[in-house]
């Protein structure tokens, strides 16, 4: 589940890095049972979910033009790029008539994709990702091409592992979308003073990494969306 040091892509061989990847090396077992834990979950969530999702997916083609899924290229474990899944919540192409992060009251957002915005529901199909391998439950979200092509040396280190549905700072900045409202440039705001505030938590996160607390994380999440 972790590469050799060798192995890894040059740009994350640096000694920032080194002294996560000394904290997961140590771990091997937890993260096997992470991936198993995983694949398990996301089969039993794809079962339950299915029905819905068409649903869902039905709603949306018919209430705007468009695909049914939002396809951003985004960066997960060791850089590699993957198109994630999902639900279109804005208007067809919104990425390329707006910044790449989101705003509240956002004019792209369409009325069903405020609902499934709101209980997270556009992120159901992201079971996909995660059963592809991809993406985990738990991990630090996974960025867009141009945000993480500004990492700093140690954000890098979140890219041993998966990117992740939810986490500890996806919890603590589920109004994120508030907080920018104001911004008169959202991708510096974003760059400079959410995604560095964000990372604390990530990086913290991969020093005390432990199944329990990514069990833990899910369930505070679930929580915090039944509030």
């Amino acid at each position: 589940m972790i590469r050799k040091w060798e192995e890894l892509p040059k740009f994350m061989q640096c000694d920032e890095v080194r002294e996560y990847y000394n904290i997961l090396l140590k771990k091997k077992i937890a993260l096997k049972v992470k991936r198993i834990f995983d694949f398990t979950a996301a089969t039993g969530v794809l079962l339950v979910t299915v029905i819905p999702m068409i649903i869902i997916g039905i709603i949306i083609a018919r209430e705007s033009p468009g695909g049914i899924f939002y396809r951003q290229e985004r960066v997960t474990a060791y850089g590699k790029k993957f198109r994630i899944h999902k639900f279109r919540t804005m208007v067809a192409d919104a990425d390329k008539i707006g910044s790449a992060v989101t705003v509240s009251e956002d004019k792209r957002i369409t009325p069903t994709g405020a609902f499934l915005r709101k209980y997270r529901l556009d992120e159901l199909p992201q079971v996909f990702d995660v059963l592809e391998g991809n993406m985990s439950f738990v991990g630090t979200r996974p960025e867009a091409v141009k945000y993480v092509k500004k990492y700093t040396r140690e954000m890098r280190a979140t890219l041993l592992l998966p990117a992740g549905i939810t986490s500890e700072a996806s919890i603590l900045y589920r109004k994120e979308a508030g907080l920018l409202e104001e911004a008169d440039d959202v991708d510096k705001v974003y760059m400079e003073e959410i995604l560095p505030a964000k990372m604390e938590y990530n990086l913290e996160s991969l020093r005390k990494f432990s199944v329990f607390r990514e069990v833990w994380t899910m369930f505070r999440t679930v929580l915090a969306v039944v509030r």
